[in-house]
């Protein structure tokens, strides 16, 4: 009999990326940096990989992206904006964040059917509203298994973050409020959409929110009452001026340099939760 409970397919993926931010070009491949990065800011190779995780019946497409030299042993859980898995702005992030020394996992939230630039915005709430809930939160909890077994079984003191942009960023909340065996030690939403305050009271774990004062979607005044009822020393940082995206789809050097500091604060704050 063929065993598939928790099974997958690995295929590799290339390797190299590049992030180009206002201070200088961090290279994700063979440790190749430029001469002008700090040694803190030096990015560890890192492996990618395509999987297929789940049983025979439900399997769903994820990339992984591990650092290689340095590797913390911590994991982190990134789910998308609305272009979902593939999409470069998304791996360039995940790249950059396993640079520092965690295991990012980027599962395919929506089955193969992201948002395209080229469809209108007329057809976007119908496209939401294909989106089922309930099958998106059993592929979160899919891989969310997965990490744990992967990352976690063979050593408890190991922890799970995870980090949400977007459309993905309202969903940290909800997986935050589902996850009362805390398997997630905290959260960090970048411009989180479709947040449901009422969940607020069931996240027991810290939550750092980041946006734009200028984003409709994503309201400032909507983060400070999440933090408020959250507790836990959560935190939501606001940059003037900036939109919808400027973490990770930076438009302008302005867009790129607060871009960069967001990216900082989290980092920081990631070390603080997850290995200190």
């Amino acid at each position: 009999m063929k065993r598939c409970n928790s099974a997958f397919k690995r295929r590799a993926i290339p390797s190299f990326i590049q992030k180009k931010t206002s201070r200088s070009v961090v290279c994700c491949s063979q440790l190749k940096v430029e001469d002008d990065i700090d040694n803190a800011e030096a990015c560890e190779l890192v492996n990618g990989a395509e999987l297929e995780i789940g049983d025979c019946n439900n399997t769903i497409r994820a990339s992984l992206f591990q650092a290689v030299k340095n590797n913390n042993g911590s994991g982190i859980l990134l789910l998308t904006d609305i272009f979902g898995f593939e999409d470069s702005y998304t791996r360039d992030f995940a790249y950059r964040v396993a640079c520092n020394g965690y295991n990012v996992l980027v599962p395919d939230l929506f089955r193969g059917d992201p948002w395209s630039k080229d469809q209108s915005q007329a057809q976007l709430e119908q496209w939401l509203a294909k989106q089922d809930p309930s099958r998106m939160a059993t592929d979160i909890a899919t891989s969310t298994k997965w990490m744990v077994d992967e990352f976690m079984a063979a050593d408890s003191s190991r922890k799970l973050g995870i980090i949400g942009f977007c459309y993905g960023g309202g969903r940290v909340l909800d997986v935050l409020a589902r996850d009362q065996d805390s398997v997630f030690v905290t959260g960090v939403s970048f411009y989180g959409t479709q947040m449901n305050l009422s969940t607020a009271s069931n996240v027991k774990v810290p939550v750092l929110f980041v946006t734009g004062d200028n984003d409709p979607l994503c309201q400032v005044h909507i983060l400070n009452e999440l933090g408020n009822v959250i507790g836990n020393n959560s935190k939501v940082i606001v940059f003037e001026g900036r939109g919808h995206g400027f973490v990770h789809r930076p438009e302008t050097p302005e867009e790129d340099a607060d871009a960069e500091e967001a990216f900082m604060i989290m980092r920081n704050w990631l070390q603080n939760q997850l290995l200190e």
